[in-house]
């Protein structure tokens, strides 16, 4: 295994297309994380780190930006507004049959121009998001009093580094490898594992060795479960039917269709957290206000979302949902249906056409009900963790943990496919 790792990375160093690839990701996350580095003006340093040490949704929504809220960064809003916009130009398709035929049927102009509206909506929610976040934060002493200006100037200059994060997300998906959006807040993840390990050093007792000992048994045990079920596939039997040309006989072998177990991968994950973080932030926003009915409104719902079962279950129930719905996005039994009728294959038992296309699309449902099962319990399992022990770090580090594991193998395996093409 050690050798075949090593003749993978000399294959990947060796090769100048896919090395410049790998450059480019290296590259692009290098300037994210020099952005996540350079603060907007007047923050009190002091008051953000008693601000952020316990609280757990700006905790959440610092790991969801990629860790440039945690010290008011250029970049402080991440990737979010993007995926949000995402999110709602995809549920839009459900609503606007004119969006769906744009976005599946329209072929690849269809395709960019759907990615278009996608950014477009996302500059009025960064606006709104940067706003809201910035009054919040000043509300808290965080930041200095700024005239009007200074204020606008600081909202344009968040806004910018948000689409700045758009832009280098989608060069890495032309230019480089994995999914560009997935890679940012990977990249901000990892890069805050040395302060995390470090303040577990600080702060060791010998009494949490227990506790340490089973956050990592449980650590494990996610890893494990997320790679066997990333790489869990069904093989559905093909038999491509035999066809006489001239002198020879093409097709009559038989072979199979992979559909993998959990189609959706991460995307789950990171729609679910920015579905419940947005919402959140607003109704924070509102908390602050001066009229006493929006202000106890907002009391409400806030004590409603803190509380740790109900959060847990709105959740799971998000990641389950987002699992079906991007699974429905990725793959399009009808589409699978007519290419196999067209190549002169079948699935043996089933007529071609249709009633492939209902076995297939048959087949994905039940195994994206495991997958989504799956992944909702890994999600809820970190916040039942911090309800039993108390430690709203097992809920932050669960979360992340799911996220790094499916970004790394999604990574390693499209690397992997990239050495083999070059190898054929």
């Amino acid at each position: 295994m050690l050798a075949a790792f090593w003749t993978k990375l000399k294959l990947a160093v060796s090769d100048a297309p896919l090395r410049r690839r790998l450059v480019f990701v290296g590259a692009a996350l290098f300037l994210f994380r020099l952005g996540a580095s350079i603060p907007i003006p007047g923050v009190n340093v002091a008051a953000l780190e008693r601000f952020f040490a316990d609280n757990q949704f700006f905790n959440l929504l610092n790991l969801f930006s990629g860790g440039g809220l945690s010290n008011l960064s250029i970049v402080m809003l991440g990737v979010g507004p993007y995926i949000t916009a995402t999110i709602i130009m995809q549920l839009l398709t459900i609503m606007f049959p004119s969006l769906k035929e744009l976005y599946h049927e329209s072929g690849e102009v269809g395709r960019r121009q759907f990615a278009q509206y996608a950014r477009m909506l996302t500059v009025p929610l960064a606006l709104l998001q940067g706003f809201g976040l910035l009054a919040l934060l000043g509300r808290q002493g965080i930041l200095a009093e700024l005239t009007f200006f200074d204020k606008l100037v600081s909202v344009i200059v968040v806004t910018a580094g948000s689409l700045l994060l758009m832009w280098l997300g989608e060069l890495i998906n032309e230019y480089g490898i994995g999914n560009g959006t997935s890679l940012i807040i990977f990249a901000g993840i990892v890069a805050g594992i040395p302060s995390a390990i470090s303040q577990v050093i600080v702060n060791f007792e010998l009494a949490s060795v227990p506790l340490y000992l089973g956050y990592l048994a449980a650590a494990a045990v996610i890893v494990a479960g997320v790679v066997v079920m990333t790489e869990a596939e069904r093989p559905v039997a093909i038999t491509y039917a035999k066809r006489v040309r001239g002198m020879r006989v093409y097709g009559g072998v038989s072979t199979y269709l992979p559909i993998r177990l959990n189609q959706a991968g991460v995307m789950p994950i990171i729609f679910a957290l920015s579905l419940l973080l947005f919402p959140q932030m607003i109704v924070n926003f509102f908390a602050q206000a001066s009229n006493a009915t929006v202000r106890a409104v907002a009391d409400v719902v806030l004590s409603l979302l803190n509380n740790t079962w109900f959060y847990a279950i709105v959740y799971f129930a998000l990641v389950f949902l987002f699992t079906y719905f991007y699974s429905a996005i990725t793959f399009d039994p009808t589409a699978i249906a007519e290419n196999l009728q067209k190549s002169g294959a079948f699935i043996p038992g089933i007529r071609p056409g249709r009633p492939t296309a209902e076995h297939l699309a048959k087949t994905v449902t039940r195994l994206t009900f495991v997958g989504a099962l799956f992944l909702g319990a890994v999600a809820m399992l970190p916040l039942l963790m911090r309800a039993i022990t108390g430690l709203t770090a097992l809920a932050i580090g669960g979360t992340a943990l799911l996220i790094v594991v499916s970004v790394a193998l999604e990574f390693t395996k499209q690397v992997d496919s990239q050495i083999s093409m070059r190898e054929y």
